[in-house]
């Protein structure tokens, strides 16, 4: 019991990257450091037994997990923390320099089973001392506590350019994401070889006949605003056809905003580890020495940006190719953004 209280969160990261997710999302922002474009790479996971955040820079500087949750049977509270990283030379053109990640997650509020903060949190990270990225709303604690600054006072406050979740169930998917500033709740319903779409409890797109119509695209509208929205429903149309009632798969679902230059990350770290595992609990036991139909542990360039790019060159479409040319792109563009959700069904 004494030995559970002094738990090293290290280990916590591996038990936890063993276990099947409960919630998994992670968002791309465009920031700086070292004076250099940067892309910061946020990786929220909860599971029965804990809840983990992993962040990311690429070009590849520096990644670290950070423990939302105290360890079972602590004695105490999870407490505001920080990360220091020093950077050798051969990462960068300085002499030296010292990244250090601030964070406070004690009296955070969730949304119901989501891994990812709603309010009463913050998260920053300095580079040698300057304020480069926060995250949050406890602005005058961060203040207090760090002498920093909070995201208001930022040169250049950093950009979300894009969002991946994953969801998990077996006829209704839903997720929530921000469009031109308002939060909109995604319910994605598929039975009976139908599609449904909604948005805040309001139809937005029926799809029949999936069997026939696993890939598409179709223009929506969310709030006031128009997206483009593209579905590939193939593995679930394959694995249902072939009798892999156990082993169904995940579709895609693409929500894209705005101009081009949105890039997807590569699933790195517990994202890769944990949907591994995912996988592996939704094959029935009984078929487990059967080759999947599908491999998570390398989606990041999904089947429905190729066929939306490719769809779109066919048929002249000046909507094509913005989302699946987002997978190569620097983000450098502005006013887009991009959501997509790998809708994992379990039967």
């Amino acid at each position: 019991m004494i030995q559970s209280c002094f738990s090293n969160p290290s280990a916590a990261a591996a038990a936890a990257a063993c276990q099947s997710p409960q919630s998994l999302i992670t968002s791309v922002y465009q920031t700086h450091l070292l004076n250099s474009p940067t892309h910061l790479t946020l990786t929220w996971s909860r599971t029965v037994s804990s809840h983990m955040l992993t962040i990311h820079s690429s070009p590849h500087l520096f990644s670290l997990t950070i423990s939302l949750q105290p360890p079972a049977f602590s004695l105490f509270r999870s407490r505001p923390g920080s990360k220091s990283v020093h950077l050798t030379p051969h990462h960068h053109n300085h002499n030296h320099v010292k990244i250090k990640v601030h964070w406070d997650f004690t009296r955070t509020e969730f949304a119901r089973g989501s891994a990812e903060p709603e309010s009463r949190f913050y998260l920053s990270l300095t580079c040698n001392g300057k304020l480069e990225f926060y995250l949050g709303d406890l602005d005058g604690e961060h203040a207090r506590r760090h002498g920093l600054a909070s995201e208001r006072q930022l040169a250049e406050p950093a950009t979300l350019l894009s969002r991946r979740e994953h969801v998990f169930g077996s006829r209704v998917y839903t997720c929530t994401a921000h469009f031109s500033g308002s939060k909109h709740e995604i319910t994605i319903e598929c039975s009976g070889g139908v599609l449904k779409v909604k948005v805040d409890g309001e139809t937005s797109l029926v799809v029949k006949r999936l069997a026939w119509k696993f890939r598409g695209n179709e223009r929506i509208t969310i709030g006031a605003t128009e997206v483009d929205f593209f579905w590939d429903v193939l593995n679930w149309v394959g694995n249902i056809t072939a009798g892999e009632i156990g082993n169904c798969g995940y579709g895609v679902f693409v929500f894209q905003v705005g101009d081009c230059g949105v890039i997807w990350p590569e699933m790195v770290g517990p994202e890769k580890k944990l949907m591994r595992k995912s996988k592996s609990s939704l094959v029935n036991p009984a078929k487990a020495q059967k080759p999947a139909t599908f491999s998570p542990a390398s989606p990041s360039c999904s089947s429905v940006l190729q066929w939306a790019e490719e769809s779109g060159s066919s048929d002249g479409s000046s909507r094509s190719s913005c989302c699946s040319s987002s997978t190569r792109s620097s983000g450098s563009g502005t006013g887009g953004f991009s959501l997509m959700v790998y809708a994992w069904r379990s039967e």
